[in-house]
């Protein structure tokens, strides 16, 4: 075993470092009112202690592999994804404006706009680069896309209700059966991944054989993660390490929900813009998690998160998103508006494109980065 030096302690623990002490600067800046800098010092906190979470539960992944292995990383984002939104969505107090719920709308289909084609984008450009073609399980982006496909069209329905008559009378009505529906489509989806097509979601051979040529390199590495602390704890210890940090998330998210309605406010940022701002935030550590298994032609394992999350955040954020803004008397409905539907829809048309085959290259990864920066300006703008 290697000696564990000053630089190994701060590549290994900067993250948990920085989000504990941004957590305190941001409760101070907070209590002073300096709503500017407490916003950004409470993200930059949620952004470090996620990154936290999600290596703790790559290694519960490992240790679980798939497909439960990549359930415990997206249910790890989706979990911060959900106690973000929802502290915005109660941060007005009784009731909620219509900018607020217009950006936990904006923030739950920005969440698989990011994570369709920011976080697959990148990790796909990045491991394009490196290893010209990866090819991954065609099964499984072509069930995820399937799946994708169905919800986007399930969330349709309020939206189109609201068109017909009596339509406003029955919207709220609507959005509840659709989430009902929704989890019980998730509950079918669970059995399909764990217990009847789990294959649908692993590594083909060839993919498998890349990434052991690629593991020789990285020995050294590896000898290195030994001493990581988190890979010296049980499982069930690091699960009450990642609902420790969830938790404080959800102290830094009721103190983001607080101060970024004025900041939005006063810089006239849309709701669009806003729920993008969200999104990026909750999906940032998953970013980095799909990014270093590009890297490692873990090609698999990333369209397992990116696609993964998607569903999740579908099937699962809307039903408990729901659940909660009801027990708090808030009324919460999805009426989605035609860009967010529209942007849902090609996204999930140009990942099914882009995945269909089993491979992929960095020029398919340039394209979901180009469709996310056409979204991105519209949703400015909108």
């Amino acid at each position: 075993m290697q000696d564990y030096s000053l630089r190994d302690y701060i590549e290994d623990y900067w993250d948990i470092a920085l989000g504990v002490l941004a957590a305190l600067i941001a409760f101070y800046l907070h209590k002073l009112h300096l709503s500017y800098l407490a916003t950004f010092v409470s993200a930059l906190s949620i952004i470090a202690l996620s990154v936290t979470v999600s290596e703790v539960a790559e290694i519960l992944a490992e240790r679980l592999g798939e497909p439960y292995g990549s359930f415990v990383l997206t249910f790890s984002a989706v979990a911060v994804e959900i106690i973000l939104l929802f502290m915005i969505l109660t941060s007005g107090g009784e009731g909620a404006s219509q900018q607020t719920l217009d950006t936990v709308k904006s923030g739950i289909i920005s969440a698989v706009i990011v994570d369709m084609n920011v976080l697959l984008g990148l990790a796909v450009f990045v491991g394009g680069l490196a290893f010209a073609e990866q090819e991954h399980n065609e099964d499984t982006s072509s069930t995820y896309t399937t799946i994708l496909f169905i919800s986007s069209i399930a969330l349709l329905v309020p939206s189109l209700l609201i068109y017909s008559p009596g339509g406003e009378q029955n919207l709220f009505k609507a959005s509840v059966i659709i989430s009902i529906l929704l989890f019980l489509y998730y509950l079918i989806i669970y059995v399909f991944q764990t217990k009847t097509h789990s294959h649908f979601f692993k590594s083909t051979a060839r993919s498998r054989i890349l990434r052991l040529k690629k593991r020789k390199k990285l020995g050294e590495d590896e000898e290195h993660d030994d001493d990581y602390l988190f890979e010296k704890l049980p499982n069930w210890a690091n699960l009450l390490v990642i609902f420790g940090l969830i938790f404080l998330v959800g102290i830094m998210a009721e103190i983001f929900a607080h101060d970024s309605n004025r900041v939005f406010k006063d810089l006239g940022i849309t709701a669009g813009l806003a729920g993008l701002i969200i999104a990026i935030i909750s999906v940032s550590p998953e970013l980095i998690t799909a990014v270093k298994a590009a890297k490692n032609d873990q090609i698999q394992r990333v369209i397992n998160i990116a696609m993964g999350a998607s569903t999740v955040s579908i099937l699962i954020t809307v039903p408990v998103l729901m659940a909660l803004a009801y027990l708090n008397g808030i009324k919460f409905t999805l009426d989605f508006n035609a860009l967010q539907i529209g942007a849902l829809l090609l996204t999930v048309i140009l990942a099914w494109k882009t995945t269909d085959n089993g491979e992929t290259n960095y020029i398919e990864g340039v394209s979901h980065l180009m469709f996310f920066a056409c979204f991105a300006v519209i949703a400015a703008l909108y």
